[in-house]
């Protein structure tokens, strides 16, 4: 007992009151690291590579290769404890991630790896800078545990955020680009092209001037070339892209599909309800920039102005005050 005291002793006096503590964090960092780094230096299983070798000359599915690729086999041991248990938790995640361009079947795991690596990235740049580097001196014990957490806390959740705004940017960029992909779909239907290769012509050309909605439309074409349904492909295409412009387009494609309407005049018209829709959004955006600016000007012209005009008279009166005060 006598030696743990003074080892606590010790501690508390190099590292605080929250020496023992940060010890302890330390040691179960380091350990989980370890465990990690042992998991990955395991070498396959030999079943595993017989199974690969086996199923590999039989795989006949260069589409789905060239949508999603392979699995990373080191991420494949820790599936368990990067994946949702939930389905529907783990559907709207891989949702979130192919809405923001990240088609990969192990884009799930990477986004939960991100999170758990950057949040202990967090931990230990905070305890270096609290301890080592003595940030921490004089800090009480509430201070140093939000000094400690806060910065995990940003790393944990800085995908979330990298994620999301990859979506929005992603969404502006597809509803940007869509009028244009419509007008392009119908010169080809109009020259007698089908809709399956009108759609590869389009994707094609909006590769340079709009790459999201040139891979989505990739992905619509592969799907359609490997046989899957059209109207299972294109409501996949709408969910995908998460723009209501988007799916009020697949919804008039199934039904010009389903009543047997003509698909030329069905995207001529919604194709001009589109370039509508496009100079509204540009009226209302330049409606929108008067009321931004009013708070700018203000607060860019007033202040300089009150200094013009009533500088002088601060200055005067200020004068005045030390004339007369010179007087008495």
């Amino acid at each position: 007992m006598e030696f743990m005291s003074s080892l606590n002793a010790i501690i508390v006096e190099y590292l605080g009151p929250l020496g023992p503590i940060i010890l302890l964090g330390t040691v179960g960092v380091l350990m989980v690291i370890l465990t990690i780094s042992i998991m990955l230096a395991q070498p396959e299983d030999p079943m595993s590579k017989l199974k690969k070798s086996i199923q590999a000359p039989t795989t006949n599915e260069p589409e789905k290769r060239l949508r999603q690729g392979e699995r990373n086999e080191q991420l494949q041991k820790f599936a368990s404890f990067l994946e949702p248990k939930d389905v529907a938790e783990l559907t709207a995640r891989q949702l979130m991630l192919r809405q923001a361009g990240y088609q990969s079947q192990d884009a799930v795991r990477f986004f939960h790896f991100a999170q758990f690596s950057m949040g202990i990235a967090g931990l230990l740049l905070a305890f270096i800078y609290l301890t080592i580097l003595g940030g921490g001196e004089g800090f009480s014990t509430q201070k140093m545990m939000v000094y400690t957490i806060v910065p995990g806390a940003i790393g944990y959740y800085l995908p979330v955020y990298w994620v999301k705004r990859r979506v929005e940017t992603r969404k502006e960029e597809i509803t940007c680009g869509f009028p244009d992909s419509l007008d392009m779909m119908l010169v080809c239907v109009e020259a007698g092209q089908s809709l399956d290769q009108s759609i590869v012509r389009v994707a094609g050309e909006l590769h340079a001037s709009y790459p999201a909605l040139a891979q989505e439309f990739d992905v619509v074409a592969y799907e359609m070339k490997a046989g899957k349904d059209k109207s299972t492909v294109l409501n996949d295409f709408g969910e995908r892209c998460g723009v209501q412009d988007v799916s009020s387009f697949v919804t008039v494609l199934n039904q010009s599909a389903q009543f047997g309407t003509s698909i030329a005049e069905a995207l001529r018209v919604y194709a001009g309800e589109m370039r509508d829709k496009r100079v509204m959004r540009a009226e209302e955006a330049a409606n929108k920039l008067p009321t931004k600016m009013t708070l700018a000007t203000m607060m860019l012209t007033v202040p300089p102005l009150l200094i013009i005009l009533v500088g002088p008279s601060v200055h005067g009166i200020t004068q005045l005050g030390s004339l007369g005060a010179g007087g008495q």
